[in-house]
């Protein structure tokens, strides 16, 4: 088992003059002008002094146990991945300025973002769980925060900061992620494959985490429904995709290896789940 990961240095954006390159791990943003950087790896601040603000994340790399060497390249892709994610995240604050209206930032950038990081830092465990214990607690670290000022996050905010608050199941998204959420308002209603019925059977042992996180499937369905709501007249012609049905889609596809471990523990572990995780918008 190896501990060495390459230390990915901090991602900080900034305006500087005229211009200046950054070399990013696996990208490279453009933006006005781009400054030097440093992190660990799988946590980004790139930041912004003058414009949109700057975008923190928790540092994922620090927090992980020894990596299985069968694990290490899945690993370190995955944290690679992280930081791109955040690059792109940047340079979608600078794309957008002045786009939709008070909570554009949250449901069209953070809110995505954290879902991807979701997805992602679960792959890292999962990676790692297949020949050692499986770390916990890194979806608590998939959050990140925007600060206006272009200044750096306040310590403690990284955990906190790209929250968003659950919202109340919808009454038409009972049962499994199947279900729509309705179309009272004439949006449309975002429909998703149905899980349950594509699982083997599942072990005595992970039955309650199984029904769980297919509740938390029902729940990701309802809140999607909300938003396409509460987002009308948002953005592009493509923000439902980005800001709504992309980020369903990492957030189901998390829940569904979720899943998919759970029954892995003790049984064969069930294929092909991710391709449950796309969901459609009908009118």
């Amino acid at each position: 088992m190896s501990r060495a990961l390459p230390k990915y240095n901090k991602r900080r954006v900034g305006l500087a003059g005229g211009a200046a390159a950054v070399a990013l791990t696996g990208a490279v943003i453009a933006g006005t002008a781009l400054a030097g950087e440093s992190s660990e790896g799988g946590g980004a601040d790139a930041r912004t002094l003058a414009g949109p603000g700057t975008i923190s994340c928790p540092d994922v790399a620090s927090r992980l146990p020894a990596i299985p060497a069968s694990a290490q390249d899945e690993v370190t892709r995955n944290l690679a991945q992280l930081d791109q994610q955040v690059a792109e995240a940047n340079k979608r604050l600078v794309d957008t300025v002045g786009q939709g209206g008070p909570d554009f930032v949250q449901n069209a950038i953070l809110g995505p973002l954290e879902d991807k990081r979701t997805a992602t830092v679960n792959r890292i465990a999962t990676a790692i769980g297949r020949t050692a214990d499986r770390p916990a607690g890194l979806d608590s670290l998939a959050t990140c925060s925007l600060d206006a000022q272009g200044d750096p996050a306040v310590p403690g905010q990284e955990e906190t900061g790209g929250a968003e608050p659950s919202a109340p199941p919808a009454e038409d998204a009972a049962g499994d992620a199947g279900a729509g959420g309705g179309d009272a308002s004439g949006v449309g209603a975002i429909s998703c494959p149905d899980v349950a019925p594509q699982l083997p059977a599942i072990p005595a042992s992970a039955q309650d985490e199984v029904t769980r996180n297919l509740a938390q499937l029902d729940q990701q369905v309802a809140e999607a429904n909300k938003r396409l709501v509460d987002t009308v007249g948002q953005g592009g012609p493509n923000f439902v995709q980005n800001a709504i049905l992309g980020p369903l889609e990492d957030k189901r596809t998390a829940t569904v290896n979720r899943i998919a471990t759970a029954i892995g523990r003790t049984a064969d572990r069930p294929a092909g789940l991710d391709s449950l995780a796309a969901c459609t918008l009908t009118k």
